[in-house]
Order: C-alpha cells, then structure tokens, then sequence
C-alpha cells in the first residue's frame, strides 16, 4: 500500500472458587498512578475517533502503526523482523471472500425438475466451485463419517439433515471424506434467510491459504420434499429411516449440478514487530505480544457513534505491550533478545498471529516464552492473576515461582483456559510455540463476562470515566518481571 513508504521513513530512521495458589499475606496494594496515567494516555489515542476503529488496510492502521513504532524507536526498540527489506512492519496479505452467484439444478431420470428461484444457497470458500450431474446421497446426520467409505462418497453429493445442529464439523467431514457436495436440509427451526444472512458476511483467510473448491449447498425442507415427488419417499420416510440405529446411507433417485463463486478483495495490512537486543541472541528469545486490530466502523445510521473504537479490546494491551517494552529497555540489558509484536487481523480470525507463525522474525523454537496482552483494563488493582493456556506449556512452574517472588497471587485451576482460544496465543500453541496470558483481567471471570455482556466488540468500548486501569498496572508489572526471568539463560535453559 502507498502508506508503507510513509511508514518507512520511520523504519529507516527508527475460577474455579479462587482457591489462591499462593497466599502471602500482603499489604493493600499501592497504586502506580504515573503508570495508570501512562496507559490511558495510550489508551485515549489508540481509541480515539481519530483512529477510525483500527481496521486493518485502512487509515486507521496507518495512524495506530505510525504511533506505535514511533513509541517503540523513541523508547529505543529496534527492528525485530530481521528482514531489511521490511523492517519494523511485517506485511500480511489477507483475503477477504464473500458469497457471489449461487445456482442449482437437480434432474430425475433425464428430466429437470422445478426449483423455486431462491431456494437453494451454494457457498464455497474458493474462487468458483462447480459439479455436474452429480448423484446425490442420502446421509442422515452424518455423523459417523468413518462409516463411509471413499469410494462411496466420491463424485456424489452428501444430503445431511440439518437437525438444528448449527456447527460445520458434519459438513466438513463429509467433504474431507470424499463427498463432492453437501446439501443441507433445513429441517428444524433454521431458514434458508437465516443461514443466507450469516453466511453472507465476508470471512477472511491469509492469502497464503488457498481453499480448495469445496461445494456446501442448503435447501428448506419444502423444497426438497418438493425433490422427492415421484421418487417413492419422501422427507418424513428419510427421517425415520435416520433415526433407526441400523441406518446405512442410501443413493436418492437424483443428479445435482451446482455452482458457486466468491467475490475477493485483497487487505494488505501489517505485524509490528520490534525487538530489545541481549547479550546473547543465540540463547533464545521472549516474547510479547497484543493485537492492535478492531472492527473500524462498525454501525450504521440512525446510530449516533458508528465507529468500534475498542478501548479494552485492544488499545488497552497494546498500551501495555507497549509500557511493558519501556520499562525492559530501561533494565540493565538482558541475555536473551525480548521481541514485541503487534499483530494485525486478531479479530478476523487471530490471522496476524497466523502470519506470524508462517514467517517468524527468528526459528520457532528459540522463543522459550510468549505471553500475550488482550483486553486488561478490567480488573482492579488486587485481583489475582490467571494464566490462560494454564497445564498447556512448561512454563506454569517458572511463572508461579516469579508470582511467590513478586508476592502476586495466581488462581487455582484452569477455568480462564475456556478462553484460551479466543487469543492470538493459542495460534502460537498450535505451532508448539510456548504461549500463556498471565494477566488479572482474567483472574475474575464475572468482572470479566461482564464486559462481554455489554462493551465488548461493540461501539460503546470506548474510554469512558473511571475506566479501570489498576489491574492493568499491576498486569506490567508483572509482566516486566516475567520478562527478566525468562530472558534468563541461567533461570530458564533453552530447550533443545
């Protein structure tokens, strides 16, 4: 994009019931208000109207990029992506895909059969997806898949009763078992309108990820009983034989053809990636990272406000990645190189982070600790921490040994893990990469649903009065003292 030679002149010059894990008995805690006010003057720019919501590929991202990497080069963060061609930002190319044409034709027998215009949707996540009279079998539910044979399922489609289960594994089962199509009838309380309105929104994907021509179709269950006229059954037959426990799938006196396409457009957006150099960059790394993304404009007159300015989400963790970086670079020098990342596209689907995976600054396997930053302006100074991705990495006991030194109190258990899949950590997880949030913004979950319940991802997180920033403080505290002991080589031995 034309932005990135603006943003190069930078780069050139630049619980369970808290059962406490520990329970030191500690004074009330004391608030660092030089802190507290540090973050919310990062917080009150990156969640400005100014800002435009910080949607990756628009202005926006220019305006949060250019303030982020000129915090991060005044505090004297350098280059982390270690790639001169693109230093400091790292591109991402997303690919956004929403439905286009939709078409079906089914025949009997040589004879084309009426369908009402409208009454099928055909979707596919690739470009154009296409099969011609293609005979049609009759599933049931579906669900064991491992029942079905390939060749069984080879070059025919797939009629799966809906059943009100709102999933896609079903579908997708069917497909990666050979099936050419699935054609799902809607016979419970689901419409055709409903799946058409929630499917008709853009997904994303990186660029890098080229879907196949799967072909998924659905159908209202008048209308496929219309199908079967003249067939010698009908939907009620089909049903019933589903339900019998000795069911075995069963050919359907029908061809199908089918047809869909999708309309892509192409996002071009950017990780921020800077890195605090050790003594001994052959001895591993850590890392930190926060998404920086949110929805931009996010709602439509007669709304007053229309921009997702996602002060908690994330302008609060990029806040703290960044106030965690200052207060490192002001420590003596660590062994280990400490790298900051923040990643664009969380919110589409953690696509940065995938990015990121796909093309580290540095082999994966020298990050011996990851901790990422997501929404900490929740809790108030006091509340314990929690670990999501708690009994998922070795790190459990080097951070619990850091808590007992820091007299910081860790909930017991692994409730906050339910939300381990929401976070550009658990993208780290999937390449074997070492990655937890350590932050109190979890350590209360009803604090914390009840941001879900009301501000979250809506256009009301914005800052408001009060907004809670003493558990945020203490989060870079802390953080800041994980960050010493695992850039340790004597303290945490990098694996190999």
């Amino acid at each position: 994009m034309k932005r990135v030679a603006r943003w190069g002149v930078l780069a050139a010059a630049l619980i369970l019931a808290p059962a406490p894990e520990f329970a030191a008995a500690a004074p009330p805690p004391r608030r660092d208000t030089a802190l507290e006010a540090a973050l919310l003057a990062h917080i009150r720019v990156l969640a400005s109207d100014e800002f435009e919501g910080r949607e990756p590929g628009t202005e926006g991202e220019a305006k949060t990029l250019r303030y982020l990497g000129k915090q991060w080069f005044d505090i004297g963060l350098v280059s982390g992506t270690n790639d001169p061609g693109h230093p400091w930002f790292a591109p991402v190319t997303l690919v956004a895909r929403e439905p286009a044409a939709s078409a079906a034709v089914f025949a009997r027998k040589g004879k084309r059969l009426y369908v009402p215009p409208g009454a099928v949707l055909t979707l596919t996540s690739g470009k154009r997806a296409l099969i011609e009279n293609a005979p049609m079998l009759f599933v049931g539910a579906g669900i064991r898949t491992d029942r079905l044979g390939r060749n069984e399922l080879a070059g025919r489609v797939a009629v799966l009763l809906d059943g009100g289960q709102r999933d896609s594994d079903r579908q997708n089962a069917l497909l990666k078992a050979g099936a050419a199509a699935v054609l799902t009838v809607l016979d419970s309380d689901r419409t055709l309108d409903q799946v058409a309105a929630r499917r008709r929104r853009s997904g994303y994907a990186l660029a890098s990820d080229m879907p196949g021509g799967d072909l998924e179709a659905f159908i209202g269950a008048d209308s496929f009983d219309r199908l079967l006229l003249g067939s010698g059954t009908n939907l009620a037959a089909l049903k019933a034989a589903a339900a019998d426990p000795a069911f075995v799938p069963r050919p359907l006196d029908l061809l199908a053809t089918m047809e869909a396409t999708t309309r892509e457009t192409t996002i071009r957006t950017h990780n921020l990636i800077g890195k605090l150099e050790g003594r001994r960059p052959d001895s591993g790394a850590v890392m930190f990272l926060a998404h920086w993304d949110h929805f931009g404009k996010c709602a439509s007159p007669p709304a007053e406000h229309a921009i997702c300015n996602g002060a908690v989400d994330n302008a609060s963790g990029v806040a703290a990645l960044t106030e965690v970086a200052r207060r490192l670079s002001r420590a003596p020098q660590p062994e280990r190189d400490i790298y900051f990342v923040a990643t664009t596209a969380e919110e589409l689907g953690l696509l940065g982070a995938a990015a990121l995976m796909e093309n580290p600054p540095l082999p994966l396997k020298q990050v011996v600790a990851a901790f990422n930053i997501d929404s900490v302006a929740i809790a108030p100074a006091g509340t314990p921490l929690a670990i999501v991705g708690r009994g998922m990495t070795p790190l459990d006991p080097q951070i619990l040994a850091v808590a007992k030194a820091n007299r910081r109190t860790v909930v017991a258990g692994s409730q906050a893990n339910d939300y381990v899949k929401r976070q550009d950590g658990w993208m780290l997880l999937q390449h074997d990469v070492p990655a937890v949030m350590v932050t109190s913004a979890y350590g209360d979950l009803t604090l914390l649903e009840r941001f879900f319940d009301s501000d979250y991802h809506r256009p009301s997180d914005v800052v408001k009065p009060g907004l809670e920033l003493g558990g945020a403080a203490e989060d870079v505290s802390f953080l800041v003292a994980l960050g010493k002991w695992f850039a340790d080589p004597r303290r945490v031995p990098l694996a190999r």
